[in-house]
Order: structure tokens, then C-alpha cells, then sequence
């Protein structure tokens, strides 16, 4: 395996409102990877904000960073899923899930550079460590865009991530869906997205 930029990065754990001391870092960080396929979104930092408060907001929320000198090149965040938005909550709620038991895995954001180097494994263990630390949560889940695979932004020969999140140990859970809203590359006006949700039985240590 590679272990260059593994070797030469610093990392940083922050938690609830300690996450806005790193605000427009990690709003940039998601616009920029978040502009490839499959998300194509067309950034904002006041989008950012807005989306990012929850997280601020929740005390159990977790933000793992990772940092090459002065800037953040990788990001991961998880929190309880009691407190994420109604639509996010709600397809568990209707599925007689019981939410205080499941934890909710946001994004994973690394640039292109530092891909490869073993991060991504890196991210999920950070989070599921963070959510086995409070002995109430028995399930972590996280949710995926779906896009057409006609798509005209679909770059070619593009593989998703979903034998890597097999290999995790995560299934994908069809009836599971919510529905975001952002806007695409060259739009202003934010449109439906259909978002899909993985779900793992939460190991223990």
C-alpha cells in the first residue's frame, strides 16, 4: 500500500460546536469534491452553512479531519441520527427502526491526491469507534445519490464505491430512500435527489 501522504498528514477530532472553528474549510473541502460525478453539485457557502449547522448543533456529533500543512485535504462526519433532519429520519421511522439505537454516518471527502492511501478505511473506523463510545447505538447507516447510469455526466469506465462499502461490511437497503435537494453544476435552482441508505450492525470493539 502506499503511505506517503498517510506518514506526512495530521489529523483532528472535533465534536459539536468545535466544528465551526473549521467551517469554511470544510464547506470549501465539500464543494469542491462534491462537484464530481456523482453529486455534480454546484456549491454554495451559504448552502454550506445551512447544512452543516445540524452538525454543530448536536453534541455527539463527530468531525475526523485530515490535514496536509495548513489545509484540509480529507474530511468525515457521523452523528446520532436523532438528531439529523426529518427527512433523513424519516424512511427508519416508517420502517419501525428504533432511532436512539442508530448512528448516522455523513460524508466521506478526500481529494483526488490523497486517494488510494488507506483513508477511506480510516474514516469508517474513526466514526464507528465514535458512535460505539456511548453504548446505546447497535446501528450506523449512511446514504448514496442515485444517478442514472446514462447519466451525461457519468465519466467513463466510473465505478462506484458499493464493493468497497460491501467489503465493510455494509448492505444496501433499497426501501430506505430519502429525497435531498442541491443544485447541479450550472444550476441555481436546488432539484430532487434520490438517496439510497447502507446499514451495518454495529460491531463492538
Amino acid at each position: 500500500m502506499k503511505n506517503k501522504p498517510a506518514t506526512t498528514l495530521r489529523y483532528e477530532w472535533l465534536t459539536g460546536s468545535a466544528i465551526r472553528t473549521v467551517l469554511d474549510e470544510l464547506a470549501q473541502l465539500r464543494i469542491t469534491v462534491f462537484r464530481d460525478f456523482p453529486y455534480c453539485y454546484e456549491g454554495s457557502v451559504a448552502y454550506e452553512r445551512a447544512y452543516l449547522e445540524t452538525y454543530m448543533q448536536s453534541e455527539r456529533a463527530l468531525l475526523f479531519t485530515a490535514w496536509d500543512s495548513d489545509q484540509m485535504v480529507g474530511a468525515t462526519t457521523a452523528l446520532p441520527l436523532t438528531d439529523e433532519t426529518t427527512e433523513v429520519q424519516q424512511p427508519f421511522r416508517d420502517a419501525g427502526y428504533d432511532l436512539n439505537s442508530v448512528f448516522y454516518f455523513g460524508e466521506s471527502i478526500l481529494l483526488p491526491a490523497y486517494r488510494g492511501y488507506g483513508l477511506g478505511h480510516r474514516f469508517f473506523d474513526e466514526r464507528e469507534a465514535h458512535a460505539r463510545q456511548f453504548d446505546q447505538y447497535t446501528l450506523t447507516c449512511f446514504c448514496a445519490v442515485q444517478r442514472p447510469v446514462d447519466h451525461p455526466q457519468r465519466p467513463a469506465g466510473y465505478r462506484p464505491l458499493d464493493e468497497f462499502w460491501t467489503k465493510r461490511g455494509y448492505r444496501q437497503e433499497p426501501a430506505l430512500q430519502s429525497t435531498f435537494h442541491w443544485p447541479d453544476i450550472g444550476e441555481t435552482e436546488s432539484t430532487a435527489k434520490t438517496m439510497v441508505y447502507w446499514v451495518k450492525a454495529l460491531p463492538a470493539e
